[in-house]
């Protein structure tokens, strides 16, 4: 696989999901997806962007909260519902270049079958009809473009509870066999949505979910020849079902394995949820130090990772979710020299560390960083960073945030002696190394 340049430096991009499903904004806190009994998953679904879904499997505790709170409506009052009276899309793009996005992937469509776009085929159900009566995809992409930022189109191409069959999904394996429209007349449809948001928008990223239905899985080659043809530095992601990627991805624990590929990207909520979830407290959302320390292990292994936001109805970032990305923003102010357009240390140079101190490492042409926290007062100051003889120079060291440093070589590696290295947000050590070496061969960029 090889992506353009500018994905490969990018580390950092926002997810948003955005639907109908913002309104009712309710799913049980349960878990991380890979971390939870797949035997449960559906009837205690985490996400609230699958309310339509979970709330119709009866004895499920969605199926009682649609009944009580919501009378058990049907799910498309809620597209009604939706205003965004309060969508400023520059404000929300500000703050995200702030904490460092280099892009941004909206849904388009997810599962529930409405489009944020005069999707053709979709008659009035979609939100310049009805709803917000705006052209979503088109506000975002403007605003994104205008920051100077990447935009990407996120696409469920194998669910749609419209369109498609609409069997309540109640565990995996009922997904493809009940699930998921694979007949001629949906594959044409989605395949059509695809093209125009192709042709409207020039997403930079093209990012499916759910696969492909298999009566259009002889289209997709035309369809990936006329992305490229259109954005020839587009990057296309890996869910569709082993036809095409140029990178593979990642969601919270699940699919784990796909990061040990040349170019990957974890995705995942601030919360346990991509939609907003008012059931959410802080116990299930990251902090600020631990959204930073995410994005610098992803990077450190070589990643990007794809950080969502589910906003509300109104079209306002819930207040949970702007601290944490101004955390962010706060952080990369100093320290995005050691993020952004590097790559993982090369093998045997040093050694990295989970738990107490927490140690990682990224490194670009001259220099090696080292991200530093939790070191414990015990070791009043003092941390060792274990790294092969002579490859980095421990006269070089200096903080990223200006503060003083000190740095001596031991057997063992260098001893960093600094103040404040145990608080959770990372302080930064850069190195100069010692001796030229070459980018990964995994590093190429497509021309």
């Amino acid at each position: 696989m090889t992506v353009p340049g500018w994905f490969s430096e990018a580390k950092f991009g926002v997810f948003i999901h955005w639907g109908p499903y913002s309104v009712p904004a309710w799913a049980e806190p349960t878990g991380e997806l890979g971390a939870v009994d797949p035997e449960m998953w559906f009837a205690h679904n985490p996400y609230a962007e699958w309310y339509w879904n979970t709330s119709q499997i009866e004895g499920s505790p969605a199926y009682e909260h649609h009944r009580t709170v919501h009378g058990g409506r049907p799910y498309d009052d809620f597209l009604d519902a939706w205003q965004a009276e309060s969508f400023d899309p520059a404000d929300w793009i500000e703050l995200f270049a702030r904490a460092g996005a280099r892009y941004v992937v909206a849904t388009t469509k997810h599962h529930d079958g409405v489009a944020l776009w005069d999707a053709p085929g979709t008659g009035t159900r979609n939100t310049v009809h009805r709803g917000p009566h705006r052209d979503l995809i088109a506000d975002l992409a403007t605003a994104v473009r205008a920051r100077g930022l990447r935009f990407g189109a996120y696409y469920s191409g194998g669910l749609d509870w419209y369109a498609g069959r609409r069997a309540v999904i109640r565990h995996e394996d009922l997904i493809d066999d009940y699930g998921r429209p694979h007949e001629a007349a949906y594959a044409a449809y989605a395949l059509r949505q695809v093209r125009d948001l192709i042709d409207r928008y020039r997403p930079d990223v093209l990012w499916n979910d759910i696969g492909w239905p298999d009566a259009g899985m002889a289209d997709l080659p035309d369809l990936f020849a006329h992305y490229y043809a259109t954005v020839p530095e587009g990057v296309v992601n890996d869910r569709w079902d082993g036809a095409h990627a140029d990178y593979l991805t990642s969601e919270y624990q699940a699919n784990r394995q796909n990061e040990a590929a040349a170019h990957w990207e974890n995705c995942r909520g601030i919360g346990l949820s991509f939609g907003f979830n008012r059931n959410e407290g802080p116990e299930h959302l990251l902090d600020p130090a631990a959204a930073v320390r995410l994005l610098v292990d992803v990077v450190s292994r070589g990643g990007n990772l794809l950080l969502n936001v589910g906003p509300k109805a109104d079209g306002t970032l819930p207040g949970e979710q702007r601290a944490v990305l101004e955390g962010i923003a706060s952080w990369t102010a100093a320290h995005a020299g050691a993020v952004y357009a590097t790559r993982p240390l090369d093998p045997g140079a040093a050694m990295s560390h989970d738990g107490t101190p927490w140690i990682r490492w990224t490194r670009d042409d001259d220099h090696a960083y080292a991200f530093l926290a939790d070191v414990p007062d015990s070791a009043r100051g003092q941390v060792l960073l274990k790294t092969g003889p002579g490859m980095l120079d421990p006269a070089t060291a200096v903080r990223l945030d200006g503060r003083p440093v000190r740095a001596d070589a031991v057997p063992d590696g260098i001893v960093v002696t600094s103040a404040e290295l145990g608080a959770p947000l990372p302080t930064v050590v850069r190195f100069a190394l010692t001796t030229s070496r070459s980018v990964d061969a995994g590093q190429s960029h497509r021309e």
